[in-house]
């Protein structure tokens, strides 16, 4: 059993006493009082058994970071995935095509669904760490050093998510029930980096058994690596390009550049003898991936009813599971252009179900809801009156056969992966000059996924290295939260993918205020210290 697992049914209690009392002036609410049956750190986690389940309850907030949250919206966006309307499903008011091409404002569907859901999401994290924070240093003891590094470096995960999306975002640290104004990103950055620095020491390299899934040194150093990674954004209050890279070459703190941080941090994961890369790709993601060497931090998934995975749920057909409500709900899908960016001789080209469909439960052909052989096409002709077999469908995390509920896909979802500190390190390389060195980084990915072998060849410019780094970023991450991300340091997001986005209906694209989300216009209202981004 490991730590969330254990501690799964208690947390999940907190969570509802948590979650009313602990949005703590973020914008969401305007609490004023403290209700008579609040839980606070005099009432409460009085036990070993309860500061424990309480610090589940931090970590329990990171499943809601796929569905509608910051996972969603980094692929969403992008050309790594898209839901078209399939006749009656997925309509929603045109919700889910406005994500994908980019014409959401603070006050459209997606912006008080979504957005507003993984502002509230993140932030209802972040409060929950820090009431716990509050508690472990009020109660003390020998394990209070560790526990509290654990929270500090979970806090300051959420809050690298909250600046990803939106910049600047208001910095809460106490319990008290206040309203905040934002802080610049260029604050919110140096936050979370002191965070981690500090918290780095106290956390062990790697738990027993039975704490899998809890932060350690390897987490601190993946998550420096892709805050500095990425400096040339995150770090800056303006002046972010929206259509040329965004060198990590800027200064960070140690006055060293974002660049060689970047270098050092990927190297500690990389030599810490923790990690190794996994020689069967698919096992990083299977529904046993618990296992994998690969996985430095992860969501931990079981197979029990909404304390799994639903990602087979989202893209596959109705008839391909039986599972859940009634089957798949055949919605997400990705563009005929990443799919076939993809070689056929690439092994991570499987993680797409192209072509005649199967059952997951019986392995046999299925049929669309007319009869007729159901085939999932890559070409999605219009994204407004799409057929159910148009888009190739996503199946890196492939289903459980007859899982109890639709909710409950047990494979766990990375956040980091050991692939990734070898490829951080390579764009700084060469983002240094080094491009040789570069290369050499990436065909140690490579090495492991083409037959025959494809390795990139020498020679190349530092440009082209460039590229070459982002098309591997997307062969390799494509479904796990880093596409709009990775697209925005390029200075691609815009313009990525705006041929297959217009599908002759988009008139807002290439609009580089569009790098941020709005804040939410309900969180503008509840919270009149905040400042909208501009553009919105």
């Amino acid at each position: 059993m490991t730590f969330q697992w254990t501690f799964t049914r208690r947390a999940r209690r907190l969570a509802l006493l948590l979650t009313p009392l602990l949005v703590v002036g973020q914008g969401c609410t305007d609490l004023t009082e403290t209700p008579n049956d609040a839980l606070t750190p005099e009432n409460a986690f009085k036990t070993e058994a309860e500061v424990l389940a309480g610090v589940a309850a931090v970590y329990a907030d990171l499943r809601g970071v796929q569905w509608v949250g910051y996972m969603t919206l980094n692929e969403l966006t992008t050309d790594a995935m898209i839901v078209p309307t399939r006749g009656n499903d997925w309509g929603d008011n045109g919700r889910w095509l406005e994500i994908h091409r980019q014409t959401w404002t603070a006050n459209s569907g997606s912006a008080l669904a979504d957005m507003n859901d993984a502002w509230n999401g993140l932030f209802g994290g972040i409060a929950k760490a820090n009431l716990m924070i509050d508690v472990i240093e009020k109660a003390g003891g020998t394990t209070a050093p560790r526990t509290l590094a654990e929270l500090r470096t979970l806090r300051a995960w959420y809050y690298y998510m909250l600046q990803d999306l939106f910049g600047g975002v208001p910095l809460v640290t106490s319990t008290e029930l206040k309203q905040n104004p934002r802080a610049t990103r260029t604050e919110v950055f140096a936050f979370i980096e002191k965070e981690l620095k500090e918290s780095r020491a106290a956390l062990p390299d790697k738990w027993p058994a039975g704490g899998y899934g809890r932060v350690t040194q390897g987490v601190v150093d993946a998550i420096l690596a892709s805050l500095y990674i990425n400096a040339g954004v995150f770090n800056k209050n303006d002046g972010v390009s929206a259509t040329s890279y965004n060198s990590c070459s800027v200064q960070v703190s140690g006055a060293i550049t974002g660049c060689q941080a970047a270098i050092n941090a990927a190297d500690a994961v990389i030599n810490s003898g923790v990690y190794s890369l996994n020689p069967t790709w698919k096992k990083n993601f299977s529904i046993d991936n618990e296992g994998s060497p690969e996985n430095i931090f992860v969501v931990v998934h079981t197979s029990a009813q909404a304390l799994g995975g639903n990602f087979p749920m989202r893209t596959l057909h109705y008839s391909q599971l039986s599972t859940g409500w009634g089957g798949p709900w055949n919605g997400f899908a990705t563009l005929a252009e990443t799919y076939q960016a993809f070689l056929p001789t690439d092994e991570r080209r499987d993680m797409w179900l192209a072509g005649q469909a199967y059952s997951f439960e019986t392995g046999l052909p299925v049929n669309d809801r007319t009869g007729s052989p159901l085939m999932f096409n890559p070409v999605i002709a219009n994204a407004e009156a799409a057929n159910e077999g148009d888009g190739v469908r996503f199946n890196k995390f492939p289903p459980l056969p007859n899982a109890p509920s639709g909710n409950g896909h047990p494979n766990d979802f990375p956040f980091f992966r050991l692939a990734e500190m070898y490829l951080i390190k390579a764009e700084a390389l060469n983002e240094l000059g080094q491009t040789g060195a570069a290369i050499t980084e990436i065909n140690r990915i490579r090495a492991l996924h083409f037959t025959p072998p494809n390795p990139i060849s020498g020679g190349l410019s530092q440009a082209q290295v460039r590229d070459a780094i982002l098309l591997e970023r997307l062969l390799e991450f494509t479904g796990e939260g880093k596409r709009r991300t990775d697209l925005i340091r390029h200075g691609k997001f815009l313009n990525q993918w705006s041929t297959t986005m217009a599908n002759g209906k988009v008139s807002k694209i290439g609009e580089p205020f569009r790098i941020l989300m709005p804040i939410p216009a309900t969180q503008i209202g509840a919270n009149p210290l905040l400042t909208q981004n501009p553009g919105y």
